[in-house]
């Protein structure tokens, strides 16, 4: 299965909120990859900022595969990807 660069955007927002006990609408998030640092993600919450690693990227992934597709996926099922976007692919 293969989450878009919006899904995995909603799968930050989501996690983000619910965590931090805010809308959905008071969070914005850039997902960004650097050939040094890998994947990451720089978040704001309600106008503060906060910078995401990968294994925050894979966190919000798991949570929004058992919510939205109520299924139970492992960090080691995701791999993170760039083209043009950046996507993440989930193995059986």
């Amino acid at each position: 299965m293969r989450l878009t660069m919006d899904e995995i955007v909603n799968a930050v927002c989501l996690h983000l909120a619910e965590r931090h006990d805010v809308p959905v609408t008071a969070i914005e998030v850039e997902l960004l990859w650097d050939e040094e640092q890998g994947f990451s993600a720089e978040a704001w919450v309600q106008g503060r900022s906060r910078f995401l690693v990968e294994a925050n990227l894979k966190e919000s992934i798991m949570r929004y595969m058992l919510t939205e597709y109520n299924e139970r996926v492992y960090p080691s099922q995701i791999r993170l990807e760039v083209d043009d976007e950046i996507w993440a692919e989930i193995s059986a």
